[in-house]
């Protein structure tokens, strides 16, 4: 199968440069709209469809964004990997604004949220044991070696639901379970690409300290925004670099990330929802056809 990159845009990086052979495409999902029209295009040979996570203009919220849509329209487009970029908050010195973080494990604090596209009459419980795939990992990593741009391998993040940025008692929480970085966007994204059968990364870009450090002030948008936008030239060269030496055919993911739902599926099918196998059409795309 050929590999077609997906780029999740999120705070600030909001294009692609680069993309050659552009043009930009509003893929219709059961699942309502999608956060913008996807872009497609190429870097050398690789295909990628690039999506902003807020839209153009920073139109969404964290909690007002369509997940489900956004993974939807992806997995209709071809997609066979997603490499999220979120910016984020540290719990750790070491961990510094302007630092590319490639998290491998997420605690999800979310509430408002659709986390999955199953449900009541198609019934279907995917591991999230590890959620990021570790050769799509690998790849990001070698790029931003390759870059010189500085980044650390591993880590969890804990995604919260905002808008509003943490208190102080749950800065000092979670620092003190040893999380690593803190956002607003990674979950459900990485639960619904796992259900997608699509193998998921995640660049975390630190911006602040949250709120925990007593030497620095407590996080606000302005300070956020001008870590991302100083970032935002290692974003693109990292992007870019990742997609002009991906591989041309999707590498099968050693945890199975692309064959999550092989055996997920609890719901007899006899008595699966009609209504909901039409909306999952895509989804379900691979195991139908079996």
């Amino acid at each position: 199968m050929k590999a077609i990159v997906g780029i999740i845009g999120g705070s600030g990086v909001y294009d692609l440069p680069g993309l050659e052979d552009l043009r930009e495409e509003k893929i219709a999902s059961p699942w309502g709209d999608p956060s913008d029209a996807l872009r497609f295009g190429r870097i050398g040979a690789t295909e990628a469809v690039f999506l902003p996570r807020h839209g153009r203009g920073h139109r969404l919220s964290p909690s007002g964004i369509n997940y489900r849509a956004n993974i939807d329209a992806l997995k209709r487009a071809g997609v066979t990997d997603i490499v999220s970029v979120s910016a984020c908050g540290s719990f750790k010195q070491e961990l510094y604004p302007g630092l590319f973080v490639l998290v491998d494990q997420f605690v999800d604090r979310t509430f408002a949220r659709q986390s999955s596209f199953f449900g009541n009459g198609c019934v279907a419980h995917v591991s999230m044991a590890h959620p990021v795939a570790p050769l799509l990992q690998a790849h990001v990593a070698a790029a931003a070696e390759a870059e010189g741009i500085a980044c650390v391998m591993g880590g969890t993040y804990v995604a919260m639901e905002g808008p509003q940025f943490s208190s102080l008692a749950e800065s000092l929480t979670y620092k003190a379970a040893s999380f690593d970085v803190i956002g607003m966007t990674a979950m459900p994204e990485a639960k619904l690409a796992r259900e997608a059968e699509i193998s998921y990364a995640t660049i975390a870009m630190v911006t602040d300290f949250d709120c925990w450090h007593p030497a620095h002030n407590n996080v606000d948008i302005g300070a956020v925004l001008k870590v991302v936008a100083a970032n935002a030239d290692n974003a693109a060269r990292l992007l870019a670099r990742l997609l002009r030496d991906f591989p041309a055919e999707h590498e099968a993911c050693p945890i199975g990330s692309d064959r999550a739902l092989d055996g997920a599926l609890i719901t007899a099918p006899a008595v699966r929802d009609p209504a909901l196998l039409a909306k999952l059409d895509a989804i379900l795309q691979r195991v139908s056809s079996t």
